[in-house]
């Protein structure tokens, strides 16, 4: 280990497009998905000996289906990298794809890796159902399946009931605590749907999406082009009788996977490449699990004191949009943000929150904004289940 904290540089960024639960990306298994966009990074930048990476992470919030055996290394193996290179799986739920980054940037940062490859992978569609181990053997009676495609299952008694209530719920909670109507709600989901739509529409994400050879996507899924504030605000509360959050401003259950190659300075020799940025700093904060969609904004107060910026001198902020109630809760408590750098190319609820891949595709995004600007500073943040907060500062 050096005796300083070395640089670290994200080289490049990929992504898949952005399949719907029960579409396009459906029939593909979640390590595929990871190893197409592992393989993908790795042919982007041919001067790189694949044998020189140091080590892949990968963050995945389910674990409980194809994914189950690391992988991070499942997916190094399929996309036929040299077998020496080794392979860890993280979960911090819906920031799993950040946490992964998190974790490549600190071991460059402290010499323990000069390549490492950082991302996120869910299938949401093919998230298995489980059952859990009897008490005892032999029960009489039928026995109860649990979905894991989203939420708390097989929870534990010892938690407060205020803690384990639906992560819709939590976003109703947010909604009454800051006034958040329902206008206000659908009018920011529609933003988000237009801003991807316009982004697509003038190439602003060529330069990062691969799409996968096998299924019929060549853009995200679930963005609604033609949705209007009418049809909106047609639909019904999902979570709460007479409450304000809806499908239609919530994001969406999704597929899709993202990679980031970092590298210290020999790393980015070795690689030919010039950065897309560098990284600044990083932090993760607690919240009550309750309010978890305010998770990000202690996270966000740290980080930019760490880096030493201010929300005055941020080019653009990709936050995620889990819910519209959580994003306007978070933007109500940064009164010195200008809402108007925010998710530029759309977010989570037109593009998609494929959990654990979302904290990469963040990541990616904001690296991939500041390298087209030619300079600036870029943040990325989530707010995560059971109520935690992480964010990401980018300098270039």
């Amino acid at each position: 280990m050096n005796d300083r904290l070395r640089d670290v540089y994200i080289v490049d960024a990929v992504r898949t497009p952005i399949g719907k639960y029960g579409g396009a990306l459906s029939g593909v298994r979640p390590d595929d998905l990871a190893a197409h966009v592992l393989g993908a990074l790795v042919e982007r930048s041919p001067a790189l000996d694949p044998a020189r990476i140091d080590d892949v992470y990968f963050g995945n919030a389910n674990g409980a289906g194809e994914e189950n055996r690391n992988v991070a290394r499942m997916a190094v193996l399929l996309a036929g990298l040299p077998v020496s290179v080794p392979g860890a799986t993280v979960n911090r739920l819906c920031a799993s794809g950040l946490e992964a980054v998190v974790q490549a940037v600190r071991a460059v940062a402290v010499g323990d890796a000069r390549v490492v490859i950082a991302g996120g992978v869910e299938s949401m569609s093919r998230a298995p159902y489980v059952l859990p181990k009897p008490d005892r053997p032999f029960p009489p009676g039928n026995q109860a399946l649990l979905n894991t495609t989203l939420g708390w299952r097989m929870t534990n008694p010892k938690m407060p009931p205020q803690w384990t209530i639906p992560l819709g719920e939590g976003a109703e909670l947010i909604a009454d605590r800051h006034g958040i109507s329902r206008q206000a709600q659908d009018a920011f989901a529609l933003a988000s749907h237009d801003k991807a739509a316009r982004a697509w529409k003038d190439g602003a994400y060529d330069a990062e999406v691969v799409a996968y050879p096998a299924a019929s996507l060549d853009r995200d899924e679930t963005i609604r082009q033609n949705t209007s504030l009418d049809a909106l605000a047609r639909l019904r509360p999902a979570f709460r009788e007479g409450g304000t959050v809806t499908a239609g401003n919530s994001s969406p259950l999704n597929d899709g996977a993202a990679a980031l190659m970092l590298c210290d300075e020999e790393g980015l020799r070795a690689s030919g490449r010039e950065p897309l940025a560098r990284v600044r700093a990083t932090a993760v904060t607690g919240i009550e699990p309750e309010h978890f969609g305010l998770g990000p904004v202690r996270a966000v107060r740290q980080v930019l004191e760490r880096s030493g910026h201010t929300f005055a001198g941020l080019a653009t902020f990709e936050l995620n949009e889990a819910f519209a109630a959580q994003a306007l809760g978070c933007l109500a408590e940064w009164p010195d943000l200008d809402p108007e750098i925010v998710n530029p190319r759309g977010g989570a609820i037109a593009i998609g929150h494929p959990l654990g891949c979302s904290g990469a595709r963040l990541a990616g995004s904001v690296a991939h904004q500041l390298a087209a600007a030619g300079s600036g500073v870029g943040l990325a943040a989530l707010c995560i289940g059971v109520g935690q907060g992480q964010a990401l500062v980018l300098e270039r």
